[in-house]
C-alpha cells in the first residue's frame, strides 16, 4: 500500500475542480482530509465574525460531501505547524497536498511550513486552486508588476482561456484509521448571545451545492441585466458569488469556463458575459497587488498619504456603523450589512467614501469593520477596495472624487426601493425628498411620520462643508509631501 497523503483544505472547500484533491486522488494512496482553523497563525488578519458564521456552515457541507464520497473530514484548531506535526506522526503521512493562499500571513506561514516539512522528509505538493492566474504569472512587457488594472486585464485576456474544470471524484479513498478530530461546534464559529446572524440563514446556502445553485440562477435569470443593472442595488442583477468564491466553494476557473460556454452558445449576451468576467479580473488584480506589496495590508500603496490628517471622531464612526448618519442611502447600505452580511458594491463605494472623505476617518478603520461584518470579507479585495476609495491605492479613484451621498441615492435608487427596504422609517416620504429628508417641507415630514432628530437622525455632517474640509486635507497632504521631496532633493 502507498503511504497515506494528507489533503489540507483551506480556501478551497469543494470537491470539484480542486487541484490538490484531484492530484492526491490520482495517486491511489489512502487519503486524510483536514481543515485547520489557524487563527493563531493569522493574527490580526484572522477571520471576522460574519465570515466565521459562513465557515461553520461551509465546513458542515464539505464534511457531509466528503463522507458521502467515502472519506472523513478532520477538524482542528491552533497553529498549523503543530497540528500537521501531530497528524504526520500519528498516521505515518509522507506527503501533504494543498492549494496555495496569497495573503501575507498565509504566505509566511506556508513558506516556513514547507521548509520544516522538507527537513522532515515530508513531500509537499501545492497548486493554484483559487485564481485565474497566480500573482507572479501576469507581468508587464518589461517583466514588472502591474499597478493599473486595464493593462493587467488586457494581459490576462492575452493569456487565453482557462482549462476545462475538473469534475469531483466519483469516490474518495479515505484512510481507514482516522480518529475523530474536533467537533464542528468546538471551533466556536457561530454567534450565540445574541445570535445576530439569525437573519442570514434564509438568505444563504454556504457550501459547494449552494455555490452551484447560486451561479446557475445568475446565469439563467440575472446575467443578461448585469452590465447596467449591477450599479442599481434594488435590481437583481449581480451574481452574489463573492462569499462562495472566497471560501472556494466554486473556483474562478469554473465561473470563467461556464460563463464563456454560455456566451459562446448564445445563451447570454456577450457584453454582459465580459462585464461579469472582468470582475474576476479585478479579483486577481487585488491579489496581484497584495502579494507583490504585502505592506499594503495596513500601509498606503501611495506613501504620499502617510501624511494625511485623519480625524478620530468615535461618535461619528459609531453612527456610520449603525446606519445612523442621516444620509439615507449611506444608512441603507450599513443596515443591509447588519441584516444580510453583505452590501451591494455600488453602496460599498458610497459608504466607504462617506467614512473616509466626509468624516476623515482612516480607511484602515473602515476596512477592519467591513472585514469583521461581511460574510464575503476577503483581505485582498477589502484592502484593495478601501485604498481605491481613499485614493491611496494602486489605480485608485482620485482623492478629490467625493461621492455625494444623496445624489448617488437619487441616481442609483431613484424610486427608493432599496432605501425604503432598509430605512423603513422614511418609507412614506415622496421620492423627491427620500434621499434628502432635511430639505423636505415640515408638512411633508409630518405626513410621512418623520421627525428629524427623533425618528430619523439629522445629517451628522453637512455635505458641502465636509467636502471642502476633505479637499483642504488633501491639499495639506500634497504640500507636506512636496516639501519633503524638496528637502530630499
Amino acid at each position: 500500500m502507498p503511504s497515506p497523503i494528507l489533503v489540507w483544505f483551506r480556501q478551497d472547500l469543494r470537491l470539484s475542480d480542486n487541484p490538490a484533491l484531484l492530484q492526491a486522488v490520482a495517486t491511489g494512496a489512502p487519503l486524510h482530509f483536514l481543515y485547520i482553523l489557524d487563527d493563531a497563525d493569522a493574527g490580526d488578519q484572522a477571520l471576522g465574525a460574519a465570515s466565521r458564521w459562513w465557515l461553520h456552515h461551509s465546513l458542515a457541507a464539505l464534511g457531509a460531501n466528503i463522507k458521502a464520497h467515502g472519506g472523513q473530514l478532520t477538524l482542528a484548531s491552533g497553529h498549523a505547524s503543530e497540528v500537521l506535526s501531530d497528524l504526520i506522526t500519528r498516521y505515518g503521512i509522507e506527503a501533504i497536498y494543498w492549494n496555495r493562499m496569497y495573503e501575507p500571513w498565509s504566505v509566511a506561514r506556508d513558506t516556513a511550513l514547507k521548509s520544516d516539512l522538507k527537513d522532515k522528509d515530508i513531500r509537499v505538493e501545492t497548486f493554484n486552486g483559487s485564481l485565474l492566474h497566480e500573482p507572479w504569472a501576469v507581468k508587464t512587457k518589461a517583466g514588472g508588476i502591474f499597478s493599473v488594472f486595464t493593462p493587467f486585464w488586457k494581459a490576462v485576456q492575452a493569456l487565453g482561456d482557462q482549462e476545462t474544470p475538473g469534475d469531483a471524484p466519483d469516490a474518495l479513498n479515505g484512510a481507514a484509521d482516522v480518529e475523530p478530530g474536533q467537533a464542528l461546534k468546538e471551533l466556536d464559529l457561530l454567534p450565540t448571545k445574541p445570535n445576530w446572524a439569525a437573519g442570514f440563514e434564509p438568505l444563504w446556502q454556504p457550501g459547494e451545492s449552494g455555490a452551484r445553485a447560486m451561479f446557475e440562477a445568475f446565469l439563467s435569470e440575472r446575467v443578461s441585466a448585469y452590465s447596467d443593472g449591477r450599479n442599481f442595488p434594488a435590481t437583481p442583477a449581480v451574481s452574489r458569488l463573492s462569499a462562495h468564491l472566497h471560501f472556494g466553494e466554486i473556483s474562478p476557473r469554473q465561473v470563467w469556463y461556464w460563463t464563456r460556454s454560455r456566451m459562446e452558445s448564445g445563451a447570454i449576451p456577450v457584453d454582459a458575459a465580459w462585464s461579469f468576467l472582468r470582475e474576476l479580473g479585478w479579483r486577481d488584480f487585488n491579489r496581484h497587488l497584495l502579494f507583490n506589496n504585502p505592506h499594503t495590508v495596513s500601509g498606503n500603496f501611495k506613501p504620499a498619504f502617510d501624511a494625511f490628517p485623519w480625524q478620530d471622531d468615535e461618535d461619528a464612526f459609531k453612527a456610520w456603523t449603525k446606519g445612523r448618519t442621516g444620509y439615507p442611502f449611506v444608512d441603507a447600505g450599513m443596515r443591509e450589512l447588519w441584516q444580510t452580511g453583505i452590501m451591494h458594491n455600488r453602496v460599498r463605494m458610497v459608504t466607504a467614501s462617506f467614512l473616509i472623505k466626509h468624516l476623515l476617518t482612516d480607511w484602515r478603520k473602515g476596512e477592519a469593520w467591513f472585514r469583521n461584518t461581511l460574510i464575503d470579507a476577503d483581505l485582498a479585495n477589502n484592502v484593495g477596495g478601501w485604498q481605491w476609495t481613499a485614493g491611496c491605492g494602486a489605480d485608485a479613484s482620485p482623492y478629490f472624487r467625493i461621492f455625494n451621498p444623496f445624489t448617488q441615492g437619487e441616481k442609483f435608487d431613484g424610486d427608493g426601493s432599496y432605501t425604503r427596504k432598509f430605512v423603513p422609517e422614511l418609507a412614506a416620504l415622496p421620492d423627491k425628498w427620500l434621499h434628502r429628508p432635511w430639505e423636505a417641507p415640515d408638512e411633508v415630514l409630518r405626513k410621512a411620520g418623520v421627525v428629524l432628530g427623533k425618528t430619523y437622525p439629522k445629517p451628522i455632517v453637512d455635505h458641502g462643508k465636509a467636502r471642502e474640509r476633505a479637499l483642504r486635507a488633501y491639499e495639506t497632504t500634497k504640500s507636506v509631501n512636496s516639501s519633503s521631496q524638496q528637502k530630499v532633493a
